[in-house]
């Protein structure tokens, strides 16, 4: 499938949510970037889990608990290979990107990062991968340094490789920022951080739902993500870590599934991938994810990855004709995220008034609170794109921001 022949109809109609009246107005629905919207298959998907497979899984020698575990660990296969990951048991299932992020924090930041040393994350880092390095840098004694960016929201490559050094532990950055959309150069930064023997962890809760992924090229020790922004369910993440990393490090958490052997005075870990994945895990939804997968393979992710181009730039170039519209983040790659403020009027206000339109925008520091500092602005307007949404309802967008500057005119 080409974006020459994609049927945006068809495949709106894929997604009953798409159809529904907010206000009595047609909803146009621009906040991807939080959550992604499911296709009917998908919900389909939860209903027939829990109508004919539903059971726990691993353990179990009867037929639904041997139907569930197959269907489970195929999910692990379509990961793997949608990641293009070495090994399958490199891939682990987490309750989302935020605790793939704590668990690289935890295992690995107690037992590599030693007092005295660094990690470096960057000025346009969502919070969770600020706060996790906050605490293990200062429960063990490390430092966390900060690349800062420019005014177009790019990295300053220049400063983080003058930061990066043999004392860097490690490296934490997002694949594409959440606020302003800017794409990393991931691949150059894992290369220089290899070289001085540092690790690095990629944030790729915004890459994975947009363009192909690829580990092997990519090179990072760890990258995680979330189903729930991949037309996947929410609580739901996945954490890619390199075998010779996972091996060494110890178990986030403590309890079933993750043992070998329990005695009384110690015990023994299971194999990778399960000595990560303590308890029952969230069997329906790491089934239900295969569908999602599926469904996006199905659309491919080359067109995919057009199509929010064209919708990137078509609603870059609408927006730059609205006088008194300032776009922050300019980069020269960026992903289909758009930031911005009309002078004068609070974001709160710009989204309220377009929420009553039928149009739906995140507004506010979108979990980048030190990016909104950088600015020194209180928060942004954020319109973020699927492949599902249109030029129609950009359209829609840009003459609600056109009420917006009349009534607080």
């Amino acid at each position: 499938m080409s974006t020459d022949t994609l049927d945006i109809a068809k495949i709106r109609s894929d997604f009953p949510i798409l159809s529904e009246v907010v206000y009595d107005k047609p909803l146009a629905y621009f906040d991807n970037a939080a959550t992604s919207q499911k296709p009917q298959v998908v919900i389909d998907a939860i209903s027939n889990y829990y109508t004919h497979i539903n059971s726990n899984i691993h353990r179990g020698v009867h037929y639904l608990s041997q139907r569930a575990t197959d269907a489970f660990e195929e999910t692990r296969k379509k990961v793997q290979k949608h990641i293009n990951a070495e090994h399958i048991h490199e891939v682990i299932f987490t309750k989302g990107t935020t605790d793939g992020i704590n668990l690289v924090a935890s295992s690995f930041g107690q037992n590599f990062i030693g007092e005295g040393e660094e990690v470096i994350i960057s000025n346009m880092e969502h919070h969770s991968n600020i706060v996790p390095w906050q605490l293990i840098c200062a429960q063990r004694g490390a430092q966390l340094k900060v690349i800062p960016i420019t005014d177009q929201g790019e990295l300053d490559m220049d400063t983080f490789r003058k930061l990066l050094n043999k004392n860097t532990a490690l490296v934490a950055i997002n694949h594409i920022s959440n606020s302003l959309g800017t794409v990393n150069p991931v691949k150059e930064i894992v290369e220089a951080a290899h070289e001085v023997g540092t690790a690095v962890l990629i944030d790729g809760a915004q890459s994975a739902p947009h363009m192909p992924i690829d580990m092997q090229d990519i090179g990072a020790d760890f990258y995680t993500f979330s189903a729930h922004k991949m037309c996947g369910p929410t609580g739901l993440g996945v954490l890619y870590g390199r075998e010779e990393w996972l091996e060494k490090m110890p178990p986030y958490q403590g309890g079933g599934e993750m043992i070998k052997e329990v005695f009384l005075d110690h015990s023994t870990w299971a194999d990778l991938p399960y000595k990560f994945e303590a308890g029952t895990p969230n069997i329906s939804e790491v089934v239900v994810f295969g569908h999602a997968l599926d469904y996006l393979n199905g659309i491919g992710w080359d067109v995919i990855q057009e199509r929010e181009q064209a919708l990137l730039h078509y609603a870059t170039e609408k927006l730059k004709q609205i006088e008194g519209l300032k776009i922050y983040g300019e980069a020269r790659n960026k992903a289909s995220v758009i930031s911005f403020l009309l002078e004068g009027i609070h974001p709160y206000d710009t989204g309220m008034v377009l929420d009553k339109l039928g149009v739906a925008v995140r507004t506010g520091h979108h979990c980048t609170q030190p990016v909104m500092d950088r600015f020194e602005i209180p928060g942004t307007v954020r319109a973020s794109f699927a492949f599902y949404n249109t030029e129609e309802e950009i359209d829609r967008l840009i003459e609600g921001l056109k009420r917006v500057k009349t009534m607080f005119a």
